[in-house]
């Protein structure tokens, strides 16, 4: 026999490690060619890697759960050829079937709705994973989903079972026996998993027969008594989903290993406030304008098949104020001791994901109207959903938006992201008495839509002038969004 060894695949942006999450082989499976063994979140991105070869599973080399370091085996794999195991030499850790032959997963669109005081359904930012200049970050052999994929029975014949509970509705039964793989995303997955639920056993209502999170949020919740989460009309996402297991109840205390997304959101939040010299401004504004725009949008044919709200103007107007003052997109260079000018606009916009905070980009915003926006945050937001967001999607940043106004928030003094000169807070717009002049002079007091933009800045290369211009371009754009047909 030849025994061939799957070393975890370099991801690619600096990554060094990955979580293992779920095994979907055991000892004794036989597999193929591309077949999805494993599911493992890295510090960027949840992702199903494909074996580079086939045979039957002869060890797996880490357990659910455990942390891997890239390069390192994680399975042994007898392709069932002659010869003395000393010429089955490992496999390199690149090793991947060609790109043409493994397809990128396309994100289910998801519903979203109105931002701001309208509800807008995009918390602390959005992620996308293919934008609408038909950039798609797939990496080869590395994150692919293939549905077709069994999982296949564990050793013994055997699924694990979900532990026992007194009031367990019919709906979820615990494992037993072989079966099919349950159509799920991995974000689904392990809320199930989290949450003690046998995919199997649920109803899915998803097209094609795949299991929602409102489905699995529903069986928890028929089987626990509570009601089930509001997860349609809100980004939050369960403590059991975010953090990886449920609080146990009566604990006083509760250990959160710090790892994934968490890890790495910590280390660089850590050096951007301890390498720039932050500077927040605020600027409360009238966007009654601006909410005025987004009914009309919404009414245009052009606009009928997409999401339309406040952060899509905010957006746009971001992007129109970059030319007006180039400066606040730029990056400090420590190395050459320069500042980098950045002549396009990769527009970030901050994203509370099941996994996490993460910080995907829409490249070259600047260069599309205001439909391909539209499409690229709704691209954005489902892919953020889908827990698919690449790590191609996170790099590369100029300037970013936190949308703190979705948890009914006024505003912040938000941390720039590393790399960038200038983050956004937009606060929550609501209806406030306002002081209005007339053309005439006279004022009178009016209800208003009324937000407030803060504005964080690194003030090695953005001073005060140029951070209070930017600031107050963006404010008069949103309060007037036609200005951006004179300065764009």
């Amino acid at each position: 026999m030849a025994l061939r060894e799957f070393k975890l695949p370099d991801p690619g942006e600096g990554l060094t490690e990955a979580d293992l999450v779920t095994w979907h082989v055991a000892v004794g499976d036989t597999v193929k060619v591309n077949d999805i063994v494993v599911e493992v979140e890295t510090a960027k991105s949840l992702v199903e890697l494909p074996v580079p070869f086939a045979g039957t599973v002869a060890s797996l080399h880490a357990a659910e759960g455990d942390t891997v370091d890239v390069g390192s085996v994680i399975i042994t794999v007898d392709d069932g050829v002659g010869g003395s195991s000393d010429a089955a030499a490992p496999a390199p850790a690149a090793a991947a079937p060609p790109a043409a032959a493994v397809p990128p997963a396309t994100p289910a669109a998801a519903p979203a709705s109105d931002g701001g005081a309208a509800g807008e359904e995009i918390a602390e930012g959005l992620i996308g994973g293919t934008t609408s200049t038909g950039r798609t970050a797939v990496l080869v052999g590395y994150g692919v989903k293939q549905t077709e994929a069994k999982r296949r029975p564990r050793a013994g014949g055997a699924s694990p079972t979900v532990p026992e509970s007194t009031n367990r509705s019919p709906e979820v039964q615990p494992l037993s026996g072989e079966r099919t793989r349950t159509l799920a995303k991995p974000p689904v997955r392990k809320l199930a998993k989290d949450l003690g639920l046998d995919l199997a056993a649920i109803t899915p209502t998803g097209e094609g027969g795949i299991v929602t999170r409102a489905d699995v949020e529903a069986a928890a919740a028929s089987a626990t008594g509570a009601p089930a989460s509001a997860q349609e009309s809100s980004d939050a996402v369960p403590a059991a989903s975010r953090w990886g297991h449920p609080t146990a109840s009566g604990d006083r205390e509760e250990r959160i290993p710090v790892k994934g997304v968490r890890k790495m959101t910590a280390q660089a939040m850590v050096a951007s406030a301890f390498t720039a010299p932050h500077v927040t401004e605020w600027v409360t504004v009238d966007v009654t304008g601006t909410m005025e725009l987004v009914e009309r949008l919404k009414a245009d044919r052009e606009f009928r098949d997409v999401k339309v709200t406040p952060l899509l103007v905010l957006a746009k107007a971001m992007c129109v104020a970059v030319r007006r003052n180039p400066g606040i997109n730029a990056s400090w260079d420590e190395a050459a001791q320069e500042i980098v000018v950045k002549h396009y606009v990769n527009l970030g916009i901050a994203a509370a994901t099941p996994r996490g905070l993460l910080v995907p980009n829409i490249k070259d915003a600047d260069a599309m109207t205001m439909r391909e926006l539209a499409d690229a945050i709704g691209t954005l937001t489902a892919t953020a959903r889908e827990g698919r967001t690449q790590p191609a999607d996170m790099s590369g940043g100029t300037i970013t938006i936190t949308n703190v106004g979705v948890f009914g928030i006024d505003a912040g003094t938000p941390i720039l992201n590393p790399g960038e000169s200038a983050i956004l807070a937009f606060g929550t717009v609501s209806r406030r008495p306002w002081v209005v002049t007339a053309a005439d002079g006279s004022e009178s007091i009016e209800p208003r839509w009324v937000t407030t933009l803060a504005l964080s800045f690194d003030h090695r290369l953005v001073d005060g002038e140029l951070g209070s211009r930017y600031l107050a371009d963006v404010a008069a754009l949103l309060g007037d969004p036609g200005r951006a047909l004179v300065w764009g």
